[in-house]
């Protein structure tokens, strides 16, 4: 049983007053850091990809899919956030609900989709800066632009953008949240250049047939650009640097949210009316299409916006997994390094080069739509945790102030429950094939030194 040990609710009421962290985040840069890592790979690579592979002009429905999985997901983790405010988000609700065993899951999981999620965004990254050069006839070597097993060397664009975005987080949240909010305006600007230039292209032919796979296709498509709307959850680790977490998260998760997934649908419906989903197979299908209907200049506007706007997702991505890993640490389950934080500073530096040399060599020597597909898988896992969590943390503890209060929550948890369960079943079997190793092999290393070193273990022993 004690692999079911929970971490008391005072010990989490004694992290956010003797926290080492710096509260330099307000409302505002909540709910662009939601922006600004939710608007990014959805739009900018991923949606030629699930249209051309998956649902065809019904990746719409796939995106409205998703996003009404996040909705009742949402106002779940915005109740948890604006109740236990600290760095670690689904993995810090878990383990206050479910027990260790199920934090060290979910924490293993955050692995797949804050870090394998930043690695295929710097791919597509990589992609748009490529496509960028050709534009301006300029070539790239393709040894230099492609992970091995796509007949390259190494994709070096994609790990330069990473070793950038990790310089910028060593030297502090406060300077990286200007600048990302900088990175989301221009992002936001190129996404309404891109639907103004080609949205009176649109032929409506190009929508015939709207579900060439079927409702199959558009679920399985769903599945995977999933991925795309891990906003919320990377926002949910940083209340314990917000101001004032129990008003500004519920605010940042829900206004991201929404405000996205209407961008999502609008795009979506301008790429595959302009060109046949056919031909959107590839990393760059923004810019693509602009070179398609003649706008080259266009074009590289676009990508340049989109090289913005796909910075900001991996700033945001390295940023979580680092705080998901240092509230980790803190509790005993990784090593102590993890927790380190920099006195002139105040950020954990030490994880954050970790994270970044990891990320970096995933980015370099791995194709896109395999951690696209791992990175949903991890989501997934974070998500179901959380929702069950919330309702545990209902039952056991309603003396908890909660600033923010989900509604019917006990008809909106169950609704994501399962919402995240089909998803997760309409995974490739390969991709259930990766992510249950992947567990097996966070079992294992959990059970050689986390559940060894777990803080709650000395405490019970005491």
């Amino acid at each position: 049983m004690n692999l079911l040990r929970r971490k008391p609710i005072s010990e989490y009421l004694n992290n956010m007053k003797n926290s080492q962290l710096k509260k330099t985040l307000n409302a505002l840069d909540i709910t662009v850091m939601g922006l600004g890592v939710t608007i990014g790979t959805g739009i900018f690579v991923l949606t030629g990809v699930v249209a051309a592979r998956y649902a065809g002009p019904g990746v719409m429905l796939s995106f409205v899919l998703a996003g009404i999985t996040c909705i009742f997901v949402a106002l779940a983790y915005s109740e948890l956030a604006s109740t236990l405010p600290v760095a670690g988000s689904s993995y810090t609700y878990t383990y206050a609900t479910l027990g260790e065993i199920f934090a060290w899951i979910v924490g293993w999981g955050l692995v797949m989709e804050y870090t394998i999620g930043a690695a295929a965004v710097s791919v597509g990254w990589g992609a748009y800066f490529t496509g960028l050069l050709k534009s301006a006839n300029i070539s790239f070597p393709a040894l230099l632009t492609h992970a091995p097993v796509e007949g390259g060397f190494v994709n070096l664009p994609s790990m330069v953008i990473v070793w950038i975005v990790t310089a910028c987080l060593i030297i502090g949240v406060r300077e990286s949240a200007k600048l990302n909010r900088i990175l989301v305006f221009i992002k936001l600007l190129v996404i309404f250049t891109f639907l103004l230039l080609a949205g009176p292209k649109i032929n409506t032919m190009n929508y015939e047939p709207f579900l060439p796979f079927g409702w199959s296709g558009v679920s399985a498509g769903a599945s995977v650009i999933f991925f795309a709307y891990i906003g919320f959850d990377c926002v949910a680790t940083a209340a314990e640097e917000t101001k004032n977490p129990s008003r500004d998260m519920p605010i940042g998760i829900i206004v991201s949210l929404l405000l996205c997934t209407i961008l999502y649908i609008s795009v979506c419906a301008v790429l595959t009316g302009v060109v046949s989903y056919k031909m959107l197979d590839n990393a760059e299908p923004v810019t693509y299409v602009l070179r398609s209907i003649g706008y080259n200049f266009a074009s590289a506007l676009v990508g340049t916006g989109a090289l913005c706007g796909l910075t900001t997702v991996v700033l945001v991505l390295i940023y979580s997994q680092s705080r998901a890993f240092y509230a980790m640490s803190r509790d005993g389950l990784l090593p102590k390094i993890f927790s380190d934080i920099d006195e002139s500073s105040g950020n954990p530096v030490k994880v954050t080069v970790v994270i970044g040399i990891i990320v970096s060599l995933m980015a370099g020597f791995t194709p896109i739509d395999i951690i696209a597909e791992m990175t949903s898988a991890g989501t997934l896992c974070a998500f179901l945790c959380a929702v069950t969590g919330v309702i545990i943390l209902r039952k056991k503890h309603p003396e908890l102030h909660r600033p923010f209060i989900c509604p019917a929550l006990y008809i909106m948890a169950p609704i994501g429950i399962i919402c995240c369960l089909y998803l997760f079943y309409n995974l490739s079997f390969y991709t259930h094939l990766l992510f249950f190793t992947w567990l097996m092999i966070g079992l294992v290393f959990y059970g050689t030194y986390g559940y060894k070193h777990s803080h709650l273990n000395f405490l019970n022993k005491s």
